[in-house]
């Protein structure tokens, strides 16, 4: 558990809005930020250091939530360890939805709360490596990556091309 003031940034995060959490206050359900609305994600430091001015400052973009959909594969290795580093995956980013899995290659997905493309991707290739030694994850290399916003999931699965059907919760063989 982090220990610091409330709305503290972590330290050695400055600049870095990336990160997989819960819908916030500032979740709108999928409004996406026109051309004209700013995209920043809030008052950034002046030059001196500490927080930006009141007249400086920007109004913050909605967060959105995407579908994700991550693939990876390499070397095929045994099955209960391929199986053992999802399910820790899974409890180390609680956010997983479901996991397929065979010996050589496994596909990830899960909802990712950001504000834009750019930043859901940037989370969702992280999330391999980031995780790959505390979850005992083998040594592949992500191969594939789908990004699509709430609206697109819904509209896919509703007219019947959309993903797979996902197995239950949780982790499972091909």
């Amino acid at each position: 558990m982090r220990r610091a003031r409330p709305g503290a940034p972590p330290r050695g995060t400055a600049g870095r809005a990336l990160t997989s959490v819960g819908a916030g206050a500032d979740f709108d359900g999928g409004r996406s930020a026109g051309p004209d609305e700013d995209r920043t994600t809030g008052p950034g430091p002046t030059a001196a250091g500490g927080p930006a001015p009141e007249a400086a400052r920007t109004e913050r973009t909605p967060s959105r939530l995407w579908h994700i959909t991550l693939s990876v594969s390499g070397e095929a290795v045994p099955l209960e360890e391929v199986r053992r580093g999802l399910e820790q995956l899974a409890h180390d980013h609680p956010f997983l939805l479901t996991s397929r899995y065979a010996d050589d290659h496994a596909e990830i997905r899960y909802w990712e709360e950001a504000r834009d493309l750019h930043d859901a991707a940037a989370v969702a290739l992280r999330l391999w490596g980031e995780h790959r030694s505390t979850a005992r994850l083998p040594p592949w290399e992500i191969v594939g990556l789908e990004v699509i916003d709430r609206e697109t999931y819904h509209q896919r699965v509703a007219e019947g091309y959309g993903p797979p059907p996902a197995a239950p919760v949780g982790v499972h063989p091909y």
